[in-house]
């Protein structure tokens, strides 16, 4: 459901990059415990999430959406705190936002990058079925940097 709506059109963009070919990609990449989604819902309705693919300890975001404010940064927020915990050090934005400068992204040279890219890629996986630990408390106390 998270890469459905986040394939959705937006205000003020022409068309989306995530295709059909694309969703089934990354479902089967889900399934293979490579990608996975961290989603905000309240009772039974999804309100946000972002997906994003992890290899080694790097995670490297995809999309986000929102059908309710800030679900998708509740989202964010528990994915930084979660990935903390197990010991990853890279996000991959892919792009500079304010919204993500907001919660401590910065960008690093490209030398930097890939070096670290390199090493981190190396560590073992942490394989699907993803399941967060983090309480809300908690993941409001993490440290983005």
């Amino acid at each position: 459901q998270v890469i459905e709506a986040c394939g959705l059109p937006r205000p003020g963009q022409r068309g989306t990059w995530i295709t059909p070919e694309m969703r089934q990609a990354y479902t089967r990449l889900h399934h293979l415990g490579v990608a996975h989604s961290v989603e905000t819902w309240r009772h039974d309705e999804l309100l946000g999430g972002l997906y994003g693919i992890a290899i080694g300890r790097v995670f490297y975001g995809e999309s986000m959406f929102s059908r309710a404010s800030d679900a998708s940064k509740v989202a964010l927020v528990y994915l930084v705190w979660q990935l903390q915990q197990w010991g990853f050090e890279l996000i991959d934005c892919q792009m500079n936002t304010p919204l993500l400068a907001s919660f401590g992204a910065r960008e690093i040279p490209r030398t930097l990058f890939t070096r670290r890219v390199s090493e981190l890629v190396n560590y073992r996986d942490v394989r699907s079925p993803w399941r967060l630990t983090v309480t809300a408390q908690q993941a409001l106390k993490a440290d983005p940097a």
